[in-house]
């Protein structure tokens, strides 16, 4: 942009100057004047040609804090520390899923900034880091930050500032509500259609049923709660026996796996991440407690969670899959499974092939990289945002056969379909059908 002074007299001109007393004769104040006169039309000209540049430049994309001509800078947290730090890597295979990108010329010939900080799981630290990310890193967005209560901190933040909260690795049902909250979306499906999901198998498999629940004490725990109860109906709640929760803060959950076992539980919902997964498996397993174990989505991982909880521990456990396992066998001809592993190993080598988390982070990364592609030079967040409501059947080459994501200005829940599996005790062993939770529930927010 040029910035054009303007003379008391009402010329135009890009430069001050000084006044300087009249000298010399007429003859030489006349030149004097002509040769001004030269020098400012000249200068005008120029100006006039710089403005009608930067107006073409300007015309060439539209873009808000955090895009240049040759970046785009995203914002992020995660608890790379703490009590869920086991998730960490799905964004380290997010960062290094960017690197790919970048080395194969960026997005629409922008190279992606990826800026993401430690939060450790906790929510004051998540507004601080995200106050750095907008206010001083000028990101033009915040996408693919980790968890229910951190991404709640910031939610209103984000908001009232009309800053994209973009595709959370979280499944509460509230990053589900265009008009409340226009800004924030996310990703993978809901809590709550996983838990009724759990429920509804329940009720049509297990005869004599005695439910026991352990949840975690925040908006992640309570909405699985409120999903599993919907599922079960007013009569299926008759029988769950007891109901016990946990702080993220708790050195260990063995007390109340001991209580539930005591209660006579032979169905146990287990809402807990990673950590505390593990120490429930390991310890349920001790004391040679054996229920149908239902276990949630973001805790039923190979890497994080069975393998520090043992595998044989571990077998025999349920939840809900969307992405391909990377560890069964039946992809490993797969053409998006080869592409996936082929990443890993250049790209995040320190990273586990056998962890879906990984698969996670690489597919988040792959719906941002086709946000941003659909933007072009508008890159405003408007467009952002008006870009990530409009996805129609996108197939990733990580999800599993039939799951697609969609979304409308409508409609903020970008996965909604999802399948039962078995952990046999070195993988996740697919049954039943897929489920289409396309009616998904709305937020009580």
């Amino acid at each position: 942009m040029v910035a054009i002074s303007r003379f008391p007299d009402g010329q135009k001109c890009g430069f001050s100057v000084l006044s300087k007393p009249a000298f010399g004769t007429a003859l030489e104040n006349d030149r004097r004047r002509r040769r001004s006169k030269a020098v400012c039309r000249i200068l005008q000209l120029v100006c006039t040609q710089a403005l009608a540049c930067a107006f073409l430049l300007g015309s060439a994309f539209s873009a808000d804090p955090g895009v240049t001509a040759t970046e785009i800078k995203i914002g992020n947290t995660a608890p790379y520390s703490g009590p869920a730090s086991a998730t960490g890597t799905i964004f380290r295979a997010l960062a290094a899923y960017f690197e790919m990108v970048n080395d194969r010329g960026g997005i629409n010939g922008r190279k992606v900034n990826f800026i993401s900080y430690d939060d450790g799981y906790s929510p004051p630290r998540t507004v601080e880091m995200t106050r750095r990310l907008v206010e001083r890193d000028k990101v033009l967005f915040i996408a693919a930050s980790a968890g229910t209560p951190t991404s709640t901190a910031v939610w209103k933040y984000l908001n009232d500032r009309h800053i994209p909260q973009l595709f959370l690795i979280s499944g509460a049902s509230k990053w589900g509500d265009p008009k409340g909250h226009p800004w924030t979306m996310g990703w993978m499906p809901t809590y709550r259609s996983e838990a009724e999901i759990y429920a509804r198998y329940i009720r049509e498999n297990v005869p004599n049923a005695r439910i026991g629940i352990l949840y975690q004490n925040d908006d992640f725990g309570k909405d699985h709660l409120a999903g599993f109860k919907q599922g079960l109906g007013p009569d299926g709640q008759k029988l769950i026996v007891l109901e016990l929760t946990y702080e993220v803060t708790d050195a260990t959950i063995d007390s109340q796996i001991v209580r539930l076992k005591q209660a006579g539980a032979n169905v146990f919902l287990d809402v807990t991440t990673p950590k505390f997964a593990a120490q429930a498996i390991k310890k349920a397993y001790a004391i040679d407690w054996h229920p149908l174990h239902f276990l949630d989505s973001l805790a039923a991982s190979l890497g994080s969670t069975f393998k520090p909880a043992g595998l044989e521990a571990a077998k025999g456990i349920i939840s809900i899959q969307f992405v391909k396992d990377p560890s069964d066998p039946r992809w490993h001809d797969d053409p998006g499974y080869k592409e996936w592993l082929s990443f890993m190993h250049r790209y995040y080598p320190s990273g586990s092939t056998v962890d879906q988390y990984n698969v996670w982070g690489y597919s988040v990364g792959q719906t941002l990289a086709y946000v941003l592609e659909r933007c072009g030079n508008d890159l405003s967040r408007v467009n952002v945002m008006r870009q990530a409501a409009n996805i129609k059947g996108l197939k990733l080459p990580m999800l599993l056969p039939g799951i697609t994501i969609n979304t409308s200005p409508n409609d903020f829940y970008p996965i909604k379909q999802m399948q039962l599996a078995r952990f046999n005790g070195e993988r996740w062993v697919l049954f039943g059908k897929l489920y289409d939770t396309s009616h998904a529930p709305s937020s009580d927010q």
